[in-house]
Order: C-alpha cells, then structure tokens, then sequence
C-alpha cells in the first residue's frame, strides 16, 4: 500500500491533516503529491511537510494510484470533468471527501467506470482524533476499500456504512457533531461565569470534564445511559439538573437537530449533484 502515489487535489486544512497522517504512518514523502491553484497553500504544504506541491491538478492525477478529492462541493463538478480524461487513461482509486455529493454523480462527472470511495471526515481530523464514515460503489474491490480504510484510519477512526443515505446521518452526527458539543460548553461556561466563576476558571472546568467524560466513554465499555445513571445520585445535584435538562426536551431538540442536518445534507446533494 505505501509504494503506492495518493495525489490530492485541494491543499487546505483536511488535505493537510490527512497527508500528515500518513507521513506519521510511514507513507513515503515523495509519494504524496498536491494540488491546489493558491500558492499560499502550496507554499504551506512545503514549509510544514516538505511535500511536492503543483499549481496543475492534472500534473498530480497523471501520477496518482489513489486521487483525493479535497476540495468544496460548489466547485467538485468542474474539477472532476476538467480531470476527467486524466482519470480515465490512469483509473486511480478516487476517494471524495466533498460534504453532499454522491458517488453517482461524481462517476458521471469523471467519464463513468471509475472505483470511488466517498468519505465524511470531521473536524478532529486536524488533530488526529477524526471520525469518518465512509460508502464504496461496486467498482471498489477489497484492496481497494483496505486502501481507503487506511488512508483515513491516519488520521482517527474511520467506519463502512451500509449504504450512501447512511452517510447523510454521518455527515448530521459526526460531521456536524463538533459543534454541538462546542455549543454545550460555550453555554455550560456561560452559566458557570454567571454563577461567580471567572471565566478562565469556568473554561479550563468545562473542557476538562468534557474530556473526562468523552474518555470515561471511550474506555469505560458501558453504553452513554449507563454511565449517566452511574454518576447520578437519587436526591442529588445532579440528578436535579439532569431532571430540568429532560424536562426543557433535551432528546427531542437533539434528534430535531440531526434530523434537520441529514436533510439539509440530501438539499446540498440535490443542489451541487444530479443531472444540471
């Protein structure tokens, strides 16, 4: 797998944790190759990790054993019918990391015929703590999706789904995830801050139970519920706080939220993909 070229197109923060994922997995430097039209990010890609970096996509998908597709969804059509005849004479594995678009719409932009692995990594893939879920078409053979596995593996944990409406719910639970805990600490530290605590105090308090509880989750081996009744005491503080979270519908505000997601994720598809 690493005697092979992985060429990504687009150079900006997720091409760049991913590609230092790999080189901190052993890929050899000279066989990660990128593109991108800004020299700004070409340059950064040269300081930082001292990889090949190329202002022409096509200089990069002539060479590449596995194109990744790193770039916005609004401009992944172009891009792909302007690399098209390169991707058909070479038949690279392509891995599309564009948030909305569809395997099917993507193999008819790149000439048809073409083994894809559309991927939805998260934001804490820039620290290596990533969550992707990930779909292959029917052209994607076992080596194939061990390729793909690997890649994305560099940089946290990466999961098969069943099937690619799947990936709409990853991309509403995972891909948007961050920012829901993101907003629960911002109001757990304003509340904090309100009640007397000073505001670095409140922060550095509600980051580190944040941790604590994603850690106790990850390595404790029970279910979320489990642990919450766990660290509940009948009568207690916390008891009486989980009690108004329940009863302001907590549950419901979050599965409105994922819900509203997933859908605004199949609009985006409809939007950026299909047969305009």
């Amino acid at each position: 797998m690493k005697n092979k070229t992985i060429g990504f197109i687009g150079a900006g923060n997720m091409a760049r944790s991913l590609a230092g994922g790999l080189l901190a997995n052993g890929w050899d430097r000279s066989r990660i190759l990128l593109a991108d039209p800004d020299a700004g990010q070409r340059q950064t890609m040269k300081e930082l990790l001292g990889l090949a970096a190329y202002a022409d996509n096509g200089a990069v998908t002539s060479q590449a054993d596995v194109l990744l597709l790193a770039i916005k969804p609004q401009i992944l059509k172009s891009v792909a019918m302007e690399l098209a005849p390169a991707v058909q004479e070479k038949q690279p594995l392509v891995i599309s990391i564009a948030a909305g678009i569809r395997t099917t719409d993507l193999q008819r932009w790149l000439g048809g015929k073409q083994a894809i692995v559309r991927a939805m990594p998260n934001t804490a893939a820039l620290i290596g703590s990533g969550a992707t879920g990930m779909i292959a078409n029917d052209r994607v053979d076992a080596g194939g999706r061990d390729e793909a596995e690997s890649i994305l593996r560099s940089v946290g944990i990466a999961v098969w789904v069943k099937n690619e409406d799947q990936l709409d719910v990853v991309t509403a639970l995972s891909g948007s995830g961050p920012a829901y805990f993101f907003l629960l600490m911002e109001a757990l530290e304003q509340a904090a801050v309100e009640h007397g605590l000073g505001r670095e105090t409140a922060r550095l308090l509600t980051l580190e139970t944040a941790f604590g509880a994603a850690k106790m989750a990850l390595e404790g081996g029970e279910e979320p519920a489990q642990l919450r009744r766990r660290v509940t005491s009948p009568g207690g503080t916390t008891e009486r706080a989980i009690t108004v979270l329940e009863d302001a519908g907590i549950h419901a505000a979050l599965r409105r939220a994922v819900t509203a997601a997933v859908e605004r994720s199949r609009e985006l598809a409809d939007m950026f993909g299909g047969e305009q």
